[in-house]
């Protein structure tokens, strides 16, 4: 696979889904280069995750040159007030270090078999034990720019469509889902009384034969 900008982006959206037992950050939403308003920042790859520990925003920027990761670095944005409770870099193996990165970001190597390596960063603690993992990202935790992430949240969400008749379909399927489920709760309860009552003939056909 050809490491190019594209790439690392499908990569990094793909990584901020997975879950802990794979080494990710299990986001529940994750999308690639979204606007976040007028003049603000598009994160190469942003998701957000609503379960604990580890519920916020996490940015991944993608680099695929030293000048570019250079330049992009000395951006206001990248040094305070910046999206992601998280923050990542993405670049093929070896073309960053940790020592070349801004206070606070974790860094993803990715080799030409498109494996990532986690080398810093929070998700260094995802493996660990739900206390030890707390204290991990609780250590490399930021403060978000979350008028930015709600902006970029709402825009996206108005593109799915009509968020009421969404909301109502889903309400209408999990009560279905709940009908259907009382539906064979009393079928099972059905078929166990049967299947005793069908014991009990046998046992007295049997006690009737000795």
């Amino acid at each position: 696979m050809t490491l190019t900008h594209d790439a690392l982006c499908d990569l990094a959206v793909k990584w901020l889904k997975r879950p802990h037992s794979q080494n990710g950050h299990g986001c529940n939403v994750a999308v690639s280069e979204a606007r976040s308003g007028w003049g603000g920042e598009i994160p190469d790859a942003i998701g957000f995750r609503i379960a604990t520990p580890n519920v916020g925003s996490v940015v991944v920027e993608c680099k695929v040159s030293r000048s570019d990761f250079l330049a992009d670095k000395a951006k206001p944005h990248r040094k305070e007030r910046g999206m992601g409770h998280w923050r990542y870099f993405m670049c093929p193996e070896g073309l960053i270090d940790i020592e070349d990165l801004p206070e606070g970001w974790g860094l993803l190597w990715v080799n030409q078999r498109s494996h990532i390596k986690i080398r810093c960063g929070a998700a260094t603690g995802v493996t660990l034990g739900y206390d030890a993992m707390k204290e991990v990202f609780s250590a490399w935790r930021q403060n978000a720019n979350e008028e930015r992430e709600r902006f970029l949240l709402i825009k996206l969400l108005s593109r799915v469509g009509d968020a009421d008749q969404m909301n109502r379909w889903i309400r209408e399927a999990n009560t279905e889902r709940q009908r259907i489920a009382r539906i064979a709760d009393d079928r099972a309860r059905q078929l166990r009384e049967l299947q005793a009552e069908l014991t009990a003939i046998r046992l007295k056909e049997w006690s009737t034969t000795q």
